[in-house]
């Protein structure tokens, strides 16, 4: 999980920019989650990833899952943490 101090609205403005930058399809948003799906590029596999907002824990979640197969070699976890990097810097910009 990512620490985060702005509301659930403002991180997910975050969330939703960097995962569309990043070739997501941002498919879901409510008021605390958003759900979209990336599309590898060589033989379209199709994973999807989803944000939750604790705003009580100040904590923003991520579940990234390949729609196919027992093993992604690790592409999920690398995403999700090449994402949270992202909008950490994003949502702290400007607060050093």
């Amino acid at each position: 999980a990512l620490a985060v101090n702005q509301s659930a609205d403002v991180v997910l403005d975050a969330v939703e920019s960097i995962v569309t930058t990043a070739g997501g399809d941002v498919k879901a948003r409510d008021t605390n989650t958003l759900s979209a799906v990336f599309t590898s590029p060589l033989f379209r596999f199709k994973d999807d990833v989803s944000f939750f907002v604790d705003e009580d824990g100040r904590r923003l979640h991520a579940r990234s899952a390949s729609r196919v197969g027992y093993s992604d070699l690790g592409a999920n976890r690398k995403r999700v943490s090449a994402l949270f990097g992202e909008i950490d810097s994003r949502l702290n910009a400007g607060s050093s």
